[in-house]
């Protein structure tokens, strides 16, 4: 038996989904485009890696509330990621199962990549189409259930 009470773990997440996506946009609304081409002083860099250790706290906040959410509406948990983002697009949530995807490797990328060209790109994508779809979930998420 469940013992879960969804709509109070919803709520909770919710919460987190919105002061997660709050720092997030505080980070992106400060900064610049990453030059690839500049050599930053550590620094220089610190707001970056907010911004970066941001976008994963938040993204995995958001697959948290995906996951809660997934039950709650059709009593059944996806055994894969893929399985849950193909849901949530279903359920209208995410806007791109691969897209999800790409946002959730992006700590892989973050360990692995030195290269000033994959950390442009890295950082484009957090700050445009990463941040885009931020914004088009947490609107969503913003409809499945009142604030408190």
């Amino acid at each position: 038996m469940n013992d879960v009470n969804y709509d109070d773990l919803l709520h909770t997440l919710r919460g987190k989904v919105d002061d997660s996506f709050e720092l997030v946009k505080a980070s992106v609304q400060v900064l610049d485009a990453y030059d690839g081409d500049r050599a930053y002083s550590p620094q220089d860099l610190d707001p970056y890696d907010s911004l970066s250790s941001r976008f994963v706290r938040c993204v995995e906040i958001f697959i948290k509330y995906f996951y809660a959410y997934e039950y709650k509406m059709i009593a059944m948990k996806s055994v894969t990621f893929r399985d849950n983002l193909n849901v949530m697009e279903k359920l209208g949530l995410v806007s791109a199962t691969p897209l999800w995807m790409d946002m959730r490797h992006v700590r892989n990328r973050m360990v692995h990549d030195y290269l000033p060209a994959q950390t442009k790109q890295m950082f484009d994508d957090i700050m445009g189409p990463f941040f885009n779809e931020l914004m088009f979930s947490k609107a969503k998420i913003d409809t499945c259930e009142p604030h408190a």
